[in-house]
Order: structure tokens, then C-alpha cells, then sequence
């Protein structure tokens, strides 16, 4: 029966955990950079509302 490699084992989950953690660090810093989206409607961004459909635009 083969040996287990515990060394590697550890490693593997130690370098799992340093991503996990990465990542994690990553996207708090890019939450705090951005305004929340949500809590704030944006101006102007709307589109003016469409005329019926019987009705042509003169331009």
C-alpha cells in the first residue's frame, strides 16, 4: 500500500485557505470602493416613455 504524502496534503489545504482568503479580501475591497448601487437610484438614467404604438415619431 502506497504511503499517504501528509507534507503535500497540508500544503494543498494551506494554499486552498491563502485563496480562499485572497479572494475574500478581494471582494470586500472592491465592495468598499464602489457605492452601493442599490441604495442609490440614479438620475437621468431613465428613458423617456415610449409612444403607443398607433403613433409615429415626425422625425
Amino acid at each position: 500500500m502506497a504511503k499517504t504524502n501528509f507534507a503535500w496534503e497540508k500544503r494543498q489545504r494551506e494554499l486552498a485557505k491563502k485563496r480562499k482568503k485572497e479572494e475574500k479580501l478581494k471582494r470586500k475591497a472592491e465592495a468598499s470602493t464602489e457605492p452601493a448601487a442599490d441604495d442609490v437610484p440614479e438620475e437621468g438614467g431613465e428613458s423617456p416613455p415610449a409612444p403607443p404604438e398607433g403613433e409615429q415619431n415626425p422625425d
